[in-house]
């Protein structure tokens, strides 16, 4: 991990807050991108190894670069991972540790929500979750004694941005305040590349009582963007099926969420092509049966609305295609009359509500053009506001919300409706809860709106193969009385207001055909399923390869890029990642790919065998991971 030098701005915050607190602070910071890195690594360091010092963190997402690995995985990631982050970027003390589960005694972080997977074996970082509703936090953390508030800010002219995060910090305030207790120690801490947002995003004069500019900051963190599989690209096309036009959207991060970005751009500009590949992928014509129910096929021209509790690329890629272009009013008369169609105001509105940012450099970029450009196309707020319906402005939000689409992802299903999103059987948990059970509630809740979750059918590969549909799980996040929809790469189900016996159906025809004998069987023991159910015909061929042959008309047309939206790796660095994902997939079968290399040269393999520092060797473990990958890459695979 880069060593960022001494900072006599951020060593006298650390000053000020250890006296503040007689050197036992209890500290509030923001999830994800809104954390001040350097700051709160000085402070660790003023507490670690101190008998007469502690620190409690509360925060969550403390986001940390990706372990390069070992071998091979090591010699592609670890000169991407630090061309990717910059090598002045600063990881998280506390987040290391947390990973390592070696955390000084002294030291607790309490995290409502977990990097994907990033602490499973962390024992101390398990004990230590609170699980609770996003919209829950701040009325909650109002009574953990919090002295100490710190956050990453956007400065202009004199004012005060939260910037990426104003989602709870307001709403922690003024918990505080209405529980009678003292204000926090407020300390923010400027970054020059920090998108300023004003709006509901400024900070009032004098919520901060200490205001650090470090000399230097350490690059923001920014996702690296990931390849679309084939799959993930299915699942996203029957997904773009269900958004009406007019309507609102809500979407999260990570490959499902580019999958339907991708499929939503393709259905508006491209519509024919997409209509085409939707009716390949939906040869039993149910995801086509709910759009012309509920959904729609055409372009988009009344657009969109976005009010998501996180803002992603997505919604950038949406809004430069002319989709998210709907726009919304505080002002309910107003509202009232462009929902009628009768509005003839031209200024004002937001096409975009958010309560944090996370995503790329390049969407960091546009949201601070957008700010100079359009201040206000994008609303940054609280995210009591954009989570939550019910209050003061429950009328506004629903008429603002209408036609509400809200997409999540779920780790697995039931064959009854339940969704497993944040954590496994056995208690551990993989992430949190989040905001995902709040968008569902207010699916329920909005007329017309709809909570859509999308899940691979499978995971794993070989003998490790499992299906992500399951008859019932020991734990859940979504109960299945909240049953809405599922969305798999094989179609889309919907359950709202069915009997258990329909639902099971309904989720059986959007599993892999693998396992779907055994799930029904195990419908059949517990009795919710009848005796006499046949699984259709149509159904078998829910595989890989039936998706593959559905997916041809759109692959024909080469709409099967997997980096859409253009791609952090380079040309060469793009043609290794499926070599290595073919070499990791074949295990122990890697020695014998390196025993039996095809003789014949490829063109690419030498610049190839040089980004990964193997156009010479001087060790056998070395010449063995050159012939490994010559292998991997003449079988065609790269």
């Amino acid at each position: 991990m880069a060593s960022t030098p001494r900072d006599p701005a951020t060593d006298a915050a650390v000053e000020a807050i250890l006296q503040r607190t007689g050197g036992h602070p209890r500290v509030a910071a923001p999830l994800g991108l809104g954390k001040p890195h350097g700051l709160l690594n000085a402070l660790y360091r003023a507490v670690e190894g101190r008998a007469d010092r502690s620190l409690t963190l509360f925060t969550a997402l403390s986001l940390t670069r990706p372990s390069p690995g070992k071998g091979l995985a090591a010699r592609f990631a670890g000169p991407f991972i630090e061309r990717h982050f910059g090598a002045g970027y600063e990881d998280l003390l506390h987040a290391v540790a947390q990973g390592r589960d070696a955390l000084p005694p002294n030291i607790r972080v309490h995290e409502f929500y977990m990097q994907s997977g990033a602490l499973l074996h962390s024992a101390a970082a398990q004990r230590d979750y609170i699980s609770q509703n996003y919209t829950h936090v701040a009325r909650d953390l109002a009574s953990r004694d919090v002295d100490v508030l710190v956050q990453l800010v956007a400065v202009r002219d004199g004012r005060i941005s939260l910037s990426s995060n104003p989602d709870l910090t307001f709403d922690f305030l003024d918990r505080q305040a209405e529980a009678g207790r003292p204000k926090p120690f407020c300390v923010a801490v400027a970054h020059p590349d920090m998108p300023y947002v004003s709006g509901h995003a400024e900070a009032p004069d004098g919520m901060f009582d200490l205001v650090v500019e470090p000399a230097t900051s350490p690059p923001l963190f920014a996702m690296p963007r990931g390849p679309i599989a084939p799959a993930e690209f299915a699942l996203g096309m029957h997904a773009s099926a269900l958004v009406v036009d007019g309507g609102t959207l809500q979407i999260g991060i990570g490959a499902l969420s580019d999958a339907l970005v991708r499929a939503l751009l393709l259905r508006h500009e491209q519509n024919d092509a997409w209509g085409e590949g939707l009716e390949a992928l939906d040869r039993e014509g149910v995801t086509r049966a709910s759009a012309a129910a509920w959904g729609g096929v055409s372009s988009f021209d009344a657009g969109l609305y976005g009010a998501s509790e996180m803002v992603m690329d997505g919604f950038m890629h949406l809004q430069r295609a002319g989709v998210l272009r709907r726009r919304a009013y505080d002002d309910l008369a107003r509202e009232r009359a462009a929902a009628a169609g009768n509005d003839q105001g031209t200024v004002g509105g937001h096409y975009l509500r958010g309560a944090f940012l996370l995503g790329s450099r390049e969407l960091y970029a546009w949201m601070d053009r957008s700010e100079r450009d359009d201040p206000d196309a994008i609303d940054m707020c609280r995210v009591s506001n954009v989570n939550h319906l019910y209050g003061d402005h429950q009328p506004l939000a629903a008429l603002q919300r209408r036609g509400a689409r809200f997409f999540n992802t779920c780790m697995m299903a039931t064959l009854t409706g339940a969704a497993v999103s944040d954590g496994l059987d056995d208690g551990r948990v993989v992430s949190g809860v989040g905001g995902q059970f709040n968008f569902v509630a207010m699916a329920h809740e909005l007329p017309g709106g709809r909570s859509i979750l999308l899940l691979r059918a499978t995971r794993g590969k070989g003998r490790h193969l499992a299906s992500n549909i399951r008859f019932a799980y020991g734990h859940t996040t979504i109960p299945r009385h909240l049953r809405d929809v599922f969305v798999t790469e094989y179609g889309v189900a919907d359950l709202r207001g069915l009997s258990d016996e329909a639902c099971i159906e309904a989720m059986l025809g959007i599993a892999d055909a693998r396992f779907v004998d055994a799930l029904a069987a195990e419908a059949k023991r517990a009795g919710k399923l009848r005796q006499g159910f046949v699984v259709p015909e149509a159904w078998r061929a829910h595989t890989p390869e039936g998706l593959t042959a559905s997916l041809a008309p759109m692959r024909a047309r080469g709409l099967l890029d997997p980096f859409p939206f253009g791609s952090d790796f380079t040309p060469v660095e793009r043609r290794l990642l499926p070599a290595l994902g073919w070499l990791k997939d074949a295990g122990k079968g890697v020695l014998l790919a390196a025993m039996l290399v095809p003789g014949r040269a490829v063109e690419g393999e030498d610049a190839a065998l040089k980004r990964m520092g193997l156009a010479r060797v001087g060790t056998l473990k070395a010449w063995m991971e050159r012939r490994a990958l010559l292998a991997a890459l003449r079988r065609g695979v790269g």
